[in-house]
């Protein structure tokens, strides 16, 4: 088994890569990366070797970046070989035969059977062309399965690694779906596939079927199953309010089933006549209050290694014999939590003043019988894409722990209900998405149990500006104010590298925000700082390459020139988040203190 381990290393956790042997959980070896760097991804290519994404963190609080390096290990850590990147020369046992990889590239899928080969779709910086490269992970020789003229394409593959289909996004932001003719071009397919959004991902093992997500003007992404001789197409999941993610099960072709995340996840088997679902449906009684999820299977389908989670427990990994009918529980994720001890993660909804029907969460602690707690609303980050969901939600479970019940909207620009939902949040940050959060916590209060003369709000990232911003439109509503790598000033947006050195990044925020100046302003705490009267905590790091630190700056400047200088709290090594644990346990301890000053828990 590989599985990513985070181990304490002076004054942060790193991420080590370790291999153990089943079923007595014996470590075989473990891999590190260089600092800051992770095993992001990682895919077998033989039972004794994998292939290995780098990723590169820049924060607690966002995903780690793929850097675009792939190395290749065996599981007793023999025989490193760097098979693509920025320092191929250097490390790989080829060093005599190829240049550095002046680009970045990720690992399209594994071919079928299993033969120590991975296709990687490659970009390389100077050229305006994307290829698919077929390497022999033991070697690093590679060679082009096919090439299309622009950047950032990805291919999708039959199992033995034939290419078929590639598609991406161009300068603009539009969709593109390329399709392999029999004469080896590649043909942009028609507005059938490409206004709907079509992205195929999996072949059948004949080859005649392959399966899609087809999105459509409205409502979330459905799955779908299309004939290759005639194009004829079957829905074969979907779900009105939500959308799915899929569960293998034995073999790696089309999945078992698709899971929602909209609320408490429900499952959608796509061939319940499956004797895997038989065993997912038996398992899952087995642990009724919290979710399972098949992670992996034996070649030959005789152990599968699943998961279990629930809103109180962070999950844990069991190791299932068939033969025997016995799971055996593997390791738990977080094993100093007590999921007894953790608070209910209550799935709600409530119409937004427009008619839009909204989702989110209540975390609830336990409390006597006709009290109103304090509460925190926690807006994510993103805003378009990310989405909370129903799971352990470590600063829900923290804050409810003190005592305050917590909400959490997933407003729209949110993830998990579509397209349509999520571009229903462009050039709203100030304006609808802040009337989704402003409804969520009076439709709240309104339930009984929140005291909606305490109420403070919390976010990171987007949701950082989401409290300022808060504070800032509705002064009378949150006693306290606290942004966490928060972005702050919408107009300096457009003034910074990342905007001004990429057209297509410089496109995303003309759509996600727009360019009128007037608007910006509007929408931008610092320019609204005057209107807050909460008291503010602003928290930042000086090396958050995610929001720059001007942000806290400039909202920290505008808060002093209104006569409200805001607590601070600044690291200048920190990130988008802070990684080492002294400076994560003070972000935790200044937030509890500041709670209590305002809101306090009793």
């Amino acid at each position: 088994m590989a599985i990513t381990v985070r181990v304490p290393d002076g004054k942060r956790f790193v991420s080590l890569l370790s291999f153990y042997s089943l079923p007595d959980l014996k470590l075989e070896s473990s891999i590190r990366m260089k600092a800051f760097e992770i095993p992001a991804n990682y895919h077998w290519v033989s039972n004794t070797r994998l292939v290995i994404e780098k990723g590169q963190v820049f924060g607690s609080r966002e995903r780690p970046f793929l850097t675009g390096e792939i190395m290749a290990v065996n599981v007793d850590g023999s025989k490193q070989e760097y098979i693509y990147g920025r320092e191929m020369s250097k490390w790989s046992v080829r060093n005599n035969g190829y240049a550095d990889d002046w680009g970045h590239g990720f690992v399209d899928s594994v071919p079928e059977p299993l033969s120590n080969h991975v296709l990687v779709d490659s970009q390389l910086w100077e050229t305006d062309r994307s290829t698919l490269l077929d390497i022999d992970t033991r070697t690093a020789v590679r060679k082009e399965r096919a090439s299309v003229p622009m950047k950032d394409i990805s291919f999708v593959t039959q199992r033995d690694g034939t290419p078929r289909f590639a598609l991406g996004h161009k300068e603009d932001t539009s969709f593109i779906l390329m399709r392999l003719d029999p004469t080896g071009n590649w043909t942009t397919l028609d507005k059938s596939y490409t206004d709907v959004a079509f992205y195929p991902f999996a072949f059948s093992d004949d080859k005649r079927e392959f399966m899609a997500w087809q999105h459509g003007a409205r409502g979330p992404a459905k799955l779908v199953l299309e004939r290759v001789s005639d194009g004829q197409r079957k829905v074969v999941a979907s779900d009105a309010e939500s959308a799915l993610t899929l569960m293998e099960g034995t073999g790696r072709n089309f999945p078992l089933a698709a899971l929602t995340v909209v609320g408490r996840p429900r499952v959608v088997y796509l061939d319940e006549s499956r004797s895997e679902a038989q065993l997912f449906k038996a398992l899952s009684q087995q642990f009724s209050d919290s979710v399972v999820r098949f992670i992996d299977f034996t070649d030959d389908g005789s152990h599968l290694i699943f998961s279990v989670r629930s809103d109180r427990d962070p999950g844990s990994l069991y190791l299932y014999n068939r033969k025997e009918n016995k799971a055996d529980l593997l390791m738990e994720f977080r094993p100093g939590i007590d999921p007894e001890q953790m608070a209910e993660r209550r799935p709600i909804s409530f119409t937004a003043r427009d008619g839009l029907k909204i989702h989110g969460f209540l975390t609830m602690p336990k409390h006597a019988p006709n009290a109103k707690l304090p509460m925190v609303l926690l807006p994510h980050g993103g805003p378009h894409g990310p989405y909370d969901e129903w799971y352990f939600d470590e600063d829900a479970q923290f804050l409810a722990s003190r005592g305050y019940a917590v909400l959490q909207v997933n407003f729209r620009g949110s993830g998990g209900r579509g397209d349509d939902f999520i571009n229903a949040g462009y050039r709203q940050w100030g304006g609808k998405i802040m009337d989704d959060l402003v409804d969520g916590v009076k439709w709240t209060v309104s339930q009984g149990e929140v005291d909606g003369n305490r109420m403070c709000v919390f976010g990171a990232s987007f949701g950082g500006y989401a409290a300022l911003m808060l504070a800032a439109r509705e002064p009378d509503l949150f006693k306290c104010a606290i942004g966490y790598a928060g972005v702050y000033d919408l107009p300096y947006i457009y003034k910074e590298d990342k905007t001004t050195t990429s057209r297509h990044t410089a496109n995303v925020y003309k759509k996600y925000i727009g360019e009128d100046k007037a608007e910006l302003e509007r929408f931008s705490p610092t320019a609204q700082a005057a209107r807050i009267k909460a008291p503010v905590l602003l928290i930042h790091g000086g090396k958050d390459h995610v929001v720059s630190k001007e942000h806290a700056f400039h909202m920290r400047d505008a808060l002093k020139d209104a006569g409200r200088p805001p607590e601070w709290y600044y690291v200048d090594y920190e990130g988008h988040g802070f990684y080492d644990t002294e400076n994560a346990t003070a972000v935790y301890q200044k937030l509890e203190a500041f709670l209590q000053k305002h809101i306090g828990a009793k």
